[in-house]
């Protein structure tokens, strides 16, 4: 029998109203969200089910996000159902630590919380993201690497899909350059910083000094990190993981065929939107995948 594996989007996909049907109707989840606020300072209800346009703003997207997660999850576990490996996609790496019990809710609310202020007051001015589609890696990797100024891999998404960052003038300079190296496409993405970049170093640098409070506790799950696209087996790597990862490529697609590797042939997606799943399409169509971001979406999960 395969193994199942629950991944955890990162932001993009958040929208007003995600998470209420399961914050109304299941006791657990409303404890959650309730968490989040207490643990944040902020109004995490609020933000995450009335209108707002803060919720599109990075310092509050991540925290409004990562509730909506963490109480699907607590959803999903309540129903018994239970993963075998578990992962998220930049800020939904915090979910995944949630359920592999490395950090409690409470502590990956906090570290959220911070996270995103980090990263909205680090956001150099003239920083860009655009996603190039349909282009060898190596080849974006090539001229990453020759262009002139700070670009590099953000996202590893999937096969024909990779997200560049860096300064805009390089960005910009890189896209020119793959679209005339056969990119079918080169889209800049709407964000507000140069996500995942060196850029974002002293994000990261403070990010670490606020870990630097959080108790860890031994994983139940095994869980595989951003960075590595590999297994973090000693709890005491999670911290200097989790600081480099705001400034490193998220190695998605290379996490995802890790996992097949070891066996995983059901995937879960845990929170709003379908983004993961679309990326399981063009990584491997010999597995089963199940969004749960509605409580409707809990029916599914007969495995």
């Amino acid at each position: 029998m395969g193994k199942t594996a629950f991944m955890f989007p990162g932001q993009g996909a958040q929208y007003v109203g995600m998470g209420k049907d399961f914050y109304d109707s299941i006791p657990v989840c409303k404890e959650m969200f309730e968490l989040a606020s207490k643990a944040s300072g902020l109004d995490v209800v609020s933000l995450c089910f009335e209108e707002n346009e803060q919720i599109n703003i990075t310092e509050y997207t991540q925290i409004a996000m990562l509730a909506a997660e963490v109480a699907i999850l607590k959803a999903i576990e309540e129903k018994g159902v239970k993963a075998d490996v578990v992962a998220g996609l930049s800020l939904g790496e915090y979910g995944a630590l949630a359920a592999c019990g490395a950090m409690t809710p409470e502590d990956v609310f906090k570290v959220v919380r911070k996270r995103g202020i980090y990263m909205q007051e680090a956001y150099p001015q003239g920083g860009a993201m655009t996603a190039v589609l349909g282009l060898d890696t190596a080849k974006i990797e090539e001229i990453c690497e020759e262009t002139e100024g700070i670009v590099s891999i953000a996202n590893y998404n999937c096969p024909g899909q990779i997200v560049i960052t860096g300064e805009e003038a390089a960005v910009a300079a890189a896209a020119e350059k793959l679209s005339a190296a056969g990119a079918k496409r080169c889209v800049p993405l709407k964000v507000s910083g140069p996500f995942h970049s060196q850029l974002l170093e002293n994000a990261g640098t403070q990010l670490g000094e606020a870990l630097a409070d959080v108790t860890l506790h031994e994983m139940n799950i095994p869980y595989i990190a951003n960075v590595t696209a590999d297994y973090v087996t000693d709890i005491a790597e999670i911290k200097p993981l989790l600081t480099k990862q705001v400034s490193s490529s998220v190695r998605w697609q290379q996490t995802i065929e890790r996992m097949i590797e070891d066996g995983v042939t059901t995937f879960i997606e845990i929170g709003p939107g379908k983004t993961l799943s679309g990326f399981m399409r063009k990584i491997s169509r010999d597995v089963t995948v199940y969004n749960v971001e509605k409580i409707e979406d809990l029916d599914k999960l007969a495995i």
